[in-house]
C-alpha cells in the first residue's frame, strides 16, 4: 500500500529543506530536470517487510545485522544523518520529546533504531549522536534500547528505498534534501506506522508502538482506544473512530445505568429487611 505524505507535513517538510540546502540549491531546483526538492519526499510502504538481512556498523563499530533489533519488540526507524545542519536534529529532538512523555520503557518495551544515509559517516560520530540523545532521553534503557547506525552505500539505499524514504545529495552545499518524520515496524520488520514533520504526539507514538507490538505491550485502556481511535495513513495521525466511539459511549452508558439500577434495587431490599426485622 502506497500513501503520499499529506500536504500539511509538506509544507514543513519543504520550509526546512529550504533551509538545509541554502539560496543556491533553491536556485537549481528552479531549473527544469534539476530539482533536487522533488526527490526528497516519503512514499509509505505500509505493510512491507524491512530488509532485516542487511548489514550496518553501530557505534561502538560493530557489524550487526539489521535483524538484530526485531524479533521481540516494535522499532520505532529513523532516517537521518548526523553532520546535517538543521532538519534531522528537529526530528531527533521532535521525538525525544514525544518519547519523554511516554510511559513505555525504551529498550523494554520497544527500540529506536537511527539509521544515517551518508555512507561517508563513521561509527564515532553516532556514538556522539548517541550519547546527546541518550543523555536527553532522562530515563534509564535508553543506552541499550536506542541504536546509532552508519552504513555502506547499498545497504543505505536498498533500506531507504524499502521505507519509501527518498532523498537527494546536493555537492554544492554538501547536504542531503530529505523529508522529515519516523516510522514504526513491528517485532517481524513490517512497517506499521508513518507519523510526519518534526513534533510527534505522545498519545499517537504511544498508539502506534502498542498496535505494531501486536498488542504484547500497553495496558488495557490502550486498547480501548484503540478500537476508538483510527490511524489515518494520509496524515499520520489517529483520530476518533465515530461510530466506534458511539458505540464505546453508549456502551459505558448502558453500563452506568446497570449498575446505578442494581446498586437501586440492592438498597430498597436491605430498606425492606430492615423493616421485617423490626
Amino acid at each position: 500500500m502506497t500513501v503520499h505524505a499529506a500536504s500539511w507535513s509538506a509544507w514543513v517538510t519543504a520550509g526546512a529543506i529550504a533551509g538545509l540546502v541554502g539560496a543556491a540549491s533553491m536556485a537549481r531546483a528552479a531549473e527544469p530536470g534539476t530539482n533536487i526538492l522533488s526527490e526528497a519526499r516519503i512514499e509509505q510502504q505500509l505493510g512491507a517487510q524491512l530488509p532485516l538481512e542487511l548489514e550496518f556498523q553501530d557505534e561502538a563499530n560493530r557489524t550487526v545485522r539489521l535483524g538484530s533489533f526485531f524479533g521481540e519488540k516494535p522499532v520505532v526507524l529513523v532516517m537521518a544523518y548526523y553532520k546535517c545542519p538543521m532538519l534531522c536534529t528537529m526530528v531527533l529532538n521532535g521525538l525525544v520529546k514525544a518519547l519523554n512523555v511516554v510511559d513505555l520503557k525504551m529498550g523494554e518495551d520497544y527500540d529506536v533504531v537511527t539509521v544515517s544515509i551518508n555512507p561517508d559517516e563513521t561509527p564515532e560520530l553516532a556514538a556522539a549522536k548517541k550519547a546527546s540523545y541518550v543523555k536527553e532521553y532522562r530515563r534509564e534503557g535508553a543506552a541499550a534500547g536506542w541504536h546509532f547506525l552508519t552504513g555502506k552505500p547499498e545497504a543505505i539505499r536498498r533500506l531507504t528505498q524499502a521505507v519509501g524514504f527518498h532523498y537527494q545529495f546536493d555537492p554544492e552545499s554538501g547536504t542531503y534534501a530529505h523529508a522529515s518524520g519516523i516510522m514504526v515496524a513491528t517485532p517481524a520488520g513490517v512497517l506499521s506506522k508513518y507519523f510526519y514533520g518534526i513534533e510527534y504526539s505522545g498519545r499517537d507514538l504511544r498508539l502506534g508502538l502498542v498496535d505494531a507490538s501486536e498488542r504484547r505491550i500497553g495496558t488495557p485502556v490502550d486498547q480501548v482506544l484503540l478500537w476508538c481511535f483510527h490511524y489515518d495513513p494520509v496524515t499520520g495521525k489517529y483520530g476518533v473512530a465515530i461510530m466506534r466511539g458511539l458505540r464505546a459511549a453508549a456502551l459505558l452508558t448502558v453500563l452506568a445505568l446497570a449498575t446505578f439500577m442494581v446498586r437501586t434495587l440492592r438498597g430498597e431490599r436491605r430498606v425492606a429487611q430492615a423493616g421485617v426485622s423490626s
